[in-house]
């Protein structure tokens, strides 16, 4: 390895870096991303042997609660009945599939495979650039049939505004959700929601992240999402085996 001095640890330097990036705007959760990216570049730099040693680096930044928003079915109906037809078909795709937002908004005919009952989402596309394959379910297939009997000839995209104009477009959301008397709400909570639906409806988190496009399984540790069928079978069987113990220490003594 090439002599080079020690870096001399700067924790000072680096706390005001994260400072900065908070007075700009940025969150905690950013910030600590962008701290742990760093350690990493250091950690590279040294196994490469390009460095010998890396600064000591200062405590991660204390975050904000994740956000637990959920859309329970009657919420998500009254939100629905307040936007206009175009906005509802993008809800009604988001709460069956748990997309993102562009993911759905940026959906094109081409990844629509309707004879097929799939739609295939190109690495592109998606946030972790790996492709997705939707089934089809029967709530999504009514969207895209609403959304073929309104398809022009020259329609790459699957949804559009309908003549809703952009500035109505940008307001309907947050509209809705107070006239719902569910203020607040993000359209994001959608995935969240799918996520939580998948796992209560016994759908393996294997399953589930692969049709929502989650990466790694910390979204169900994140919004505490469990199955909670397991959770009762648990109980139960906590309970069989006290009673099966009982049993045996009465007949032992």
């Amino acid at each position: 390895m090439a002599d080079s001095a020690p870096i001399r640890s700067r924790p000072g330097a680096i706390r005001q870096y994260q400072l900065l990036r908070r007075q700009k705007g940025m969150s905690a959760a950013t910030v600590n991303r962008e701290t742990s990216a760093l350690s990493r570049m250091f950690h590279l730099a040294i196994r490469l042997e390009r460095l010998d040693n890396m600064p000591r680096l200062p405590e991660r930044l204390e975050e904000n609660p994740p956000r637990q928003g959920f859309f329970e079915h009657k919420d998500y109906l009254k939100v629905r009945a307040h936007l206009p037809e175009s906005y509802q078909d993008v809800l009604d795709f988001a709460y069956y599939s748990g997309w993102r937002r562009r993911e759905i908004t940026e959906l094109t005919w081409e990844e629509v495979d309707l004879d097929g009952g799939v739609i295939r989402l190109a690495p592109v596309r998606s946030k972790t650039k790996v492709s997705r394959v939707l089934p089809i379910s029967t709530p999504l297939k009514s969207v895209l049939k609403r959304r073929e009997k309104k398809r022009l000839t020259a329609d790459v995209h699957v949804f559009k505004h309908d003549g809703v104009t952009v500035r109505q477009w940008k307001v309907a959301w947050n509209n809705a959700c107070q006239k719902a008397g569910v203020p607040g709400r993000l359209f994001h909570d959608c995935r969240r929601t799918a996520a939580r639906n998948l796992i209560r409806a016994g759908v393996p988190e294997r399953v589930a992240m692969l049709l929502t496009g989650h990466k790694t399984r910390c979204v169900f540790d994140r919004y505490n999402i469990v199955n909670e069928r397991e959770l009762a079978t648990a109980g139960e069987r906590l309970a069989d085996y006290l009673d099966e113990r009982a049993t045996a220490d009465r007949k032992a003594s």
